[in-house]
């Protein structure tokens, strides 16, 4: 009976699933590197392309391969489930409301000039047009599962990116009616399903709406009054269950109930709670999904057929990318941001597959075409975080020429490194003192901002050699704002070593950290916690009737006191210790 339930496949996948969970989340967050990627390539490696392949000779590789890759699908449903659940909290109706132009405006023609421009590629390569039409509908599509977990929802990119992807989202339905309508033997019938499931999905979507904002914040009240983290956790279920259940009994995407769910807790006060308890969910049944997404591709037809399939990827990207980031610019967005988008969103999404399907269901492709783009997708869906990147980089470039002008390139100035909220902060009271400065940042937002305030900001990655090509001969100061302790330590011994005269003020995360700064070189660190902490007492010591003037005196003696152990522990720390012979021991 053991060694039975031992050989369960379903005891099997369960613990290669949590295996490449357990490994690949810290292997790659050690390197910085998204897990996205290393989701995709275990599904390559244990699925039935990869080590399935060899099952039937060695039958021990059933511990470390994927027996039952249909399996998997509904884990890998309820992780896109749960994701659009989550990006429903993060929004809300206002909000939605206030981006109705981005999403029916830019989402709209993104998708449909998308669609239009890769299928009329299609055409003149031989393609019949409905099969044309089907296939530039399913690669038109971009990723939600990928691209919102990369760029947030609150950049520039991630407001851009959603807006488009809410569109994508909501005309999933259309889109699927619209190929069985276009079908052979549908014609009539598909037409009239589909009118019938847009007034049945929106009396559904009016009731869910109005039912919830009645029951919801009763529900997690009652939750909240238990104080249990698993009945919390149980009605944060049920409310997605029963939203996505809702819209897929009549017809539309169940993704579209969770996403609905969202934005109703969004609008109550449980929806941080919410957030956090699911969670952990999301990212395991998520990464299930893109285990799916390795285990389609077949290395070998990669191989067999890498130059159609490479010139397939390379199109669709270019068109995609082209295509989002031109309307982008023409809606006015920054250049950075336009180009950014577009390489980001350009690859095929998730949902590109169901399509696939329905086109091939419905006989307007055939099924070896069909298995050629699940591939091309599949390779999309693989490179997505890679482009990501490279469009991040790329938007840097884009708008660092030029970042902001910097006159009189001689004078003494201080050298503000890092731009963020306590650069600001520093640059402002220069700039009200009337001392000249420079600060420096590789942030396009900043960038912007530093133009709106003319400051004076050089565009360079202090992280790489940008240090070393600077001309800092006319530093006056060096002021290190960044809340990166290890790089600000690096920073801080790299500039002691070149400008051994020049005074160093460097923010500290705490007292520990100051003292390292303080070996590495610098003149003066500030640890935040204690500076906090001076802060709050100062304000205690007044209300409670201190007169001001020896508060503000006591406050500077105890940082002063504070400043000179800090150095001394940094001093200490450089000194060689003396060996001790075994009698003193």
């Amino acid at each position: 009976m053991a060694s039975e339930l031992h050989l369960t496949p379903v005891l099997s996948d369960a613990l290669v699933i949590l295996g490449a969970a357990g490994i690949v989340i810290p292997v790659f967050a050690r390197f910085r590197v998204t897990p996205i990627i290393g989701f995709i390539l275990v599904g390559m490696a244990v699925g039935p392309f990869g080590l399935g392949r060899l099952v039937f000779d060695y039958p021990w590789l059933q511990y470390f391969t994927i027996t039952d890759p249909q399996g998997l699908d509904p884990f890998a449903e309820f992780g896109i489930i749960l994701l659009l659940f989550t990006i429903g909290l993060e929004l809300s109706f206002n909000r939605l409301w206030a981006m109705r132009r981005l999403v029916f405006g830019l989402g709209a023609m993104e998708l449909t000039i998308s669609a239009a421009l890769i299928a009329f590629a299609l055409m003149m390569m031989g393609q019949y047009w409905s099969g044309a039409l089907g296939l530039g509908l399913a690669l038109a599509l971009s990723s939600t599962a990928l691209v919102l977990p990369i760029s947030g929802t609150k950049s520039p990119v991630g407001k851009a990116a959603l807006s488009m992807l809410l569109f994508e989202d909501i005309a999933i339905v259309p889109i699927i009616f619209l190929l069985g309508a276009m079908a052979p033997y549908a014609a009539t019938e598909g037409m009239e399903g589909m009118w019938t499931t847009i007034w049945m999905g929106a009396v559904t979507i009016a009731v869910l709406m109005i039912g919830g904002r009645v029951v919801l914040p009763r529900l997690f009240a009652q939750a909240a009054r238990t104080k249990s983290p698993e009945l919390f956790l149980a009605a944060s279920l049920l409310v997605v269950i029963i939203a996505s259940l809702a819209t897929a009994a009549v017809g539309l995407s169940p993704i579209v109930g969770a996403l609905i769910a969202g934005l109703l807790i969004a609008e109550t006060e449980y929806h941080t709670e919410v957030e956090g308890i699911t969670a952990p969910f999301k990212g395991l049944a998520l990464g299930i999904f893109l285990i799916t997404v390795g285990m389609g591709v077949d290395l070998t037809v990669i191989i067999d057929n890498a130059g159609p399939i490479f010139l397939a990827v390379a199109g669709v990207l270019a068109a995609k990318a082209l295509v989002t980031g031109m309307l982008l610019r023409m809606m006015g967005a920054r250049r950075g941001t336009a180009v950014e988008t577009g390489i980001t969103m350009s690859a095929p999404s998730e949902t590109t597959l169901i399509v696939l399907t329905a086109a091939a269901s419905a006989q307007l492709i055939q099924p070896q075409t069909a298995q050629f783009w699940q591939i091309v997708t599949a390779i999309g869906l693989t490179i997505t975080p890679i482009l990501a990147l490279i469009g991040r980089n790329v938007a840097r470039r884009v708008d660092a020429a030029p970042p902001v002008a910097v006159e009189d390139d001689a004078q003494e100035r201080a050298i503000i490194i890092g731009y963020g909220r306590v650069g600001q902060l520093v640059a402002d009271m220069m700039d009200k003192h009337g001392k000249p400065f420079l600060a420096i940042d590789a942030d396009p937002e900043l960038v912007q901002r530093a133009r709106r305030k003319k400051h004076p900001l050089l565009f360079a990655d202090v992280r790489g050699p940008a240090l070393d090509r600077l001309d800092l001969t006319h530093a006056n100061a060096f002021i290190i704002t960044m809340d990166e302790p290890v790089l600000a330590a690096r920073i801080v011994k790299k500039l002691r070593a070149t400008h051994p005269d020049v005074p160093i003020i460097s923010r500290a995360r705490d007292t520990s950290h100051a003292a390292e700064l303080y070996r590495a070189g610098a003149t003066d660190a500030v640890p935040e916690t204690l500076e906090s902490s001076l802060q709050l007492s100062e304000a205690v010591l007044v209300n409670v009737g201190v007169a001001m003037g020896p508060v503000i005196a006591s406050i500077h003696e105890k940082r002063d006191e504070f400043r000179d152990r800090l150095m001394l522990e940094g001093e200490l720390s450089k000194r060689p210790k003396l060996k001790t012979s075994p009698a003193e021991a």
